[in-house]
């Protein structure tokens, strides 16, 4: 008999292994996808799934999903890592598909991280995904519009996954404390105001909620009975985060952005530097800080400087390219940045009074001299008579009407004198100037 050593013992399972959800009705948050008489799960229910890309964070369920899918579908499943694999084991891949066909079985063929496959590994799924030999489900933390080849992304459906809210976190904490998978079967005392702290803290990622839930509960406090109580301090100690930070309606969250945004606008780089540092210290996501620091450059700042938005893009592709703690001297940047730049909410002003008159106007017509006549019908119509092209005049500039009849004479655009605004400022008074002479010349030349 062979002797059995410690490394035959099989290891019990990470808590969000043992909870991943086996059918759509356990499945947690992409309800836009997911929900009664929704896209994906129509495709599903009916059993028509095509070849798709999983577009969304870490943690948010796409391997999950794939799983769920095959299952329902009564496909075969092939796991697949970009990271770990090359074209040999594509091709390996390809030949038990392949096989699974002539039995009469549909492959499913997942890839997790697809985005990090070069082209040529790309293209070596092309032609099995072309003759359906395989349905293919990339999952990608990235864009793919700019990671993924043309042809495969053309031949594949997108489907955009979102981070789960803090409500369908903390419904996923309370199921595993009641779930025989879970902690069902031992009694756990952790307060509900615990449950939100660990969702808040997971920032939509159920696989890091589940495992810090595992790690406070495996760290908590046991009587002579067997249950376990979680202190606030287990807690922050498991995070490593003060949990005070989170409050139970996660308001504290959206306190703390607010304080770094008006900071920012009230130039005050020192306030601001704080707040970012309350943030990221708390665990927030820099990729969010970086999000809001992005909207500022142009909701507060805009034209008064355009260099702002540069910077601010900048700042969030340095935070996506290396990640916490390297990023936040390129936030702290960005902050002080927008903090010092002189400031416009010109153009937010512009677009919030545009956007009245849009949603209150929705059927003005576009005015017939800009209309594009694309087919003989529309050009009998007289669909772009009279459109004059600027860059045939001297000054680059015509009279001619774009706006609705009913909205002639708006103006949304109010530049400010601040920083470089100024500068448009003169510009768009010198092309009013003009457009206000040349109307009254064209009327002189009527008369």
């Amino acid at each position: 008999m062979e002797q059995m050593t410690l490394f035959d013992r099989e290891l019990p399972q990470p808590l969000a292994a043992r909870l991943r959800p086996q059918s759509l009705e356990d499945y947690a948050g992409q309800t836009h996808l997911l929900g009664k008489g929704k896209v994906l799960r129509r495709l599903i229910e009916s059993d028509q799934v095509s070849s798709m890309i999983f577009w969304g964070p870490p943690g948010v369920g796409k391997t999950t999903l794939a799983r769920i899918i095959a299952g329902r579908t009564k496909s075969a499943f092939i796991d697949f890592s970009a990271v770990t694999s090359g074209i040999k084991e594509i091709r390996t891949v390809m030949e038990q598909a392949e096989q699974n066909r002539r039995f009469g079985e549909r492959t499913i063929v997942f890839v997790d991280e697809i985005h990090r496959f070069n082209k040529a590994q790309q293209d070596a799924f092309l032609p099995f995904v072309e003759k359906g030999s395989i349905i293919l489900i990339g999952a990608t933390t990235e864009n793919p519009s700019f990671e993924i080849n043309s042809a495969l992304l053309s031949r594949c459906k997108v489907f955009v996954l979102h981070a789960l809210t803090q409500e369908e976190l903390t419904m996923l904490l309370s199921r595993a404390l009641t779930d025989d998978r879970g902690f069902g079967m031992q009694q756990v005392y952790i307060s509900d105001d615990m449950l939100r702290a660990i969702a808040a803290f997971a920032n939509g990622d159920a696989r890091t909620a589940l495992s810090t839930l595992e790690m406070v509960v495996l760290n908590g406090e046991i009587d002579e009975n067997g249950a376990v109580t979680v202190t606030s301090e287990t807690l922050e100690q498991c995070t490593a985060k003060k949990s005070l930070l989170y409050d139970k309606k996660g308001e504290e969250h959206y306190n703390l952005i607010s304080a770094l945004h008006k900071s920012m606008r009230n130039s005050d780089p020192d306030a601001a530097v704080y707040w970012l540092a309350r943030m990221l210290e708390a665990g927030e996501d820099p990729l969010y800080v970086a999000r809001r620091v992005t909207r500022f450059a142009s909701e507060d700042v805009g034209l008064a400087d355009p260099q702002a938005l540069s910077v601010a893009v900048a700042a969030y592709q340095a935070c996506h390219f290396i990640g916490m703690p390297e990023c936040s001297v390129h936030l702290t940047q960005a902050v002080v940045y927008m903090s010092l730049a002189p400031k416009s909410n010109a153009l937010y002003m512009a677009y919030e009074h545009a956007k009245l008159d849009a949603v209150e106007q929705l059927a003005e017509p576009v005015p017939l001299v800009i209309r594009n006549a694309v087919t003989e019908l529309m050009g009998a119509l007289d669909y772009g008579k009279g459109y004059q092209y600027a860059h045939d005049t001297e000054e680059k500039l015509t009279h001619m009407q774009c706006l609705p009849d009913s909205l002639l004479g708006r103006q949304y655009y109010q530049p400010t004198t601040q920083g470089q605004e100024a500068a448009y400022k003169k510009r768009l008074d010198q092309i009013m100037d003009w457009r206000a002479k040349d109307k009254v010349r064209t009327s002189e030349k009527g008369d």
